[in-house]
């Protein structure tokens, strides 16, 4: 069964700012896939790489998420060995759903994770945070 991860996108405005962002990210790599590095690698890796996804929280609220192609080591510029999730490069738009902040990352299970939003409506208007948050309080979205 698929394990997702769950992060914080720092500094994000929007899904349209992590987009452009990661859109400078690829430009480093070989293949022009995007990646996120971290200090640790995740030790559930196996049920992550099993379809589980990256689930972005900006400005408090989970808006989007991303599936994990591979987890890759890599050695930064110090020499200190890091881990790279390597993700699709294709943005899922999903149901907003409220997170406190937190530092790393989090496991997700499937059953926590926010729906991915119809297609039709990824051309929604985006709700302001504090709107989408009392929404899904409710139950609402």
């Amino acid at each position: 069964m698929a394990l997702h991860i769950l992060k914080l996108s720092v500094g994000t405005e929007d899904v349209d700012g992590l987009v452009d962002w990661q859109r400078i990210v690829c430009a480093q790599w070989p293949d022009g896939l995007s990646r996120h590095i971290t200090r640790m690698s995740p030790r559930r890796g196996d049920e992550v790489l099993d379809g589980g996804s990256i689930y972005w929280v900006i400005k408090g609220q989970v808006l989007c998420r991303q599936a994990i192609l591979r987890l890759d080591p890599v050695t930064d510029g110090d020499g200190i060995n890091r881990c790279a999730i390597v993700l699709d490069p294709e943005l899922h738009r999903t149901e907003p759903q409220p997170r406190r902040p937190f530092q790393g990352w989090r496991y997700l299970k499937p059953e926590d994770a926010p729906q991915d939003l119809p297609k039709a409506r990824v051309g929604d208007d985006t709700l302001p945070p504090e709107l989408a948050e009392a929404l899904a309080e409710f139950g609402l979205r």
